[in-house]
């Protein structure tokens, strides 16, 4: 790579207002702009660059092609104490699903437990975000969401799920929290996409080709193959991504009543959709459990401590220095991006310029290297 082609720093309170004014500029009212910018820039901070702020044109594109409501009314259709049905109205995936997992919090507060499934909604970011609110909230937060159709079932060689993530964060008490954020396929969509961006080849047994063959060509991806799910094959276990990635889809998308499969509206070009709808939009699914319901909160968490120390004990294998726990590498990446900036490929920062014209702001200055 050279130096011309190397990434620039910015930080991540500029590129939060940048993305919070160009959303406003889109018809997104100021609260709603602030939160899914939030949650947007998250996951930048957070090392997850296939997630973040490089999605933002493809939002922009979709509030302007109508296929994203800007002013959506989220409704509660159906609930219990416990549990609710949330129409998300088309709206953005990032409002629509900080607003549900929010009514799951509320209701784990009343009740010990709230489970909300949610449909007509659109991608919302890293699934991780909602789970990082439950612990604020001593709460042990789930978060799953179902996507447009990449990935091809255990034996299959045609796309017919999604990626879908799920998450899941246990808060601890001097250590830090556990914090499961995981595809259900081998890698996200995403690392196909920074492939492209930076002209390299893909790992072996992550993807196949049009006709069903093994490839390394991230292009041949995007242009009909498919990504294998977790396990790729027969051989090293294929059958349990699979049945993950089923999971998801059925309580985002079966259970709220949002489309599922391959019948999930896309996201990104790269997605086509396999005929008439099923459901309305996309689906998202939101739990969260109130700790004091099983346990003496002080005393889970020191147990969760214990548990860290013991895993972070256990000796690593050889050539590698540590044995991580969930969330380390994100957390990691939080820390140093918070002091030194997010990193962004000057194709990324060029795509963000447009956006910027499109919505008439100005794009943020780098940090100063």
């Amino acid at each position: 790579m050279t130096s011309d082609n190397q990434p620039r720093c910015f930080s991540h309170q500029s590129l939060t207002e940048f993305t919070e004014q160009v959303f406003r500029c889109s018809g997104i009212p100021r609260v709603d702009a602030s939160t899914a910018a939030e949650v947007l820039v998250t996951s930048d901070l957070r090392g997850i660059d296939s997630h973040g702020i490089a999605r933002l044109r493809p939002y922009v594109n979709a509030i302007r092609s109508g296929r994203i409501n800007p002013k959506p009314n989220i409704a509660i259709i159906r609930e219990t104490p416990s549990t609710a049905q949330i129409d998300g109205d088309r709206g953005l995936g990032l409002v629509v699903g900080p607003r549900a997992n929010q009514v799951a919090m509320e209701k784990a507060a009343a009740c010990g437990s709230g489970w909300v499934a949610v449909k007509n909604s659109n991608h919302y970011g890293i699934a991780g975000y909602y789970p990082l609110q439950a612990l604020r909230r001593d709460l042990i937060g789930f978060s799953m969401t179902n996507s447009s159709a990449l990935v091809t079932p255990h034996l299959g060689a045609e796309r017919m799920l999604g990626t879908n993530p799920l998450a899941v964060a246990f808060p601890g008490a001097e250590e830090p929290p556990v914090v499961i954020d995981m595809a259900s396929s081998i890698v996200a969509y995403g690392k196909i996409e920074i492939a492209m961006r930076e002209n390299r080849q893909i790992e072996p047994g992550w993807a196949i080709d049009s006709e069903g063959n093994a490839t390394r060509d991230p292009h041949a991806v995007r242009d009909g193959g498919a990504l294998l799910p977790i396990g790729s094959d027969r051989s090293s276990g294929g059958h349990k991504g699979y049945c993950l990635s089923s999971l998801v889809d059925l309580l985002s998308g079966v259970l709220s009543g949002a489309n599922w499969g391959p019948f999930v509206p896309p996201f990104i070009l790269a997605v086509t959709q396999a005929g008439q709808p099923v459901g309305d939009g996309l689906g998202h699914f939101f739990g969260a459990l109130q700790i004091a319901g099983f346990s003496d909160v002080d005393a889970f968490k020191k147990r969760v401590d214990q548990w860290i120390r013991t895993m972070r004990a256990t000796p690593p294998a050889p050539g590698e220095s540590a044995v991580l726990i969930p969330g380390d590498p994100e957390r990691d990446a939080e820390s140093h991006r918070s002091v030194h900036g997010i990193p962004l490929l000057p194709t990324v920062a060029a795509d963000l310029e447009i956006a910027a014209d499109l919505a008439g702001v100005q794009f943020p200055d780098p940090i100063p290297q």
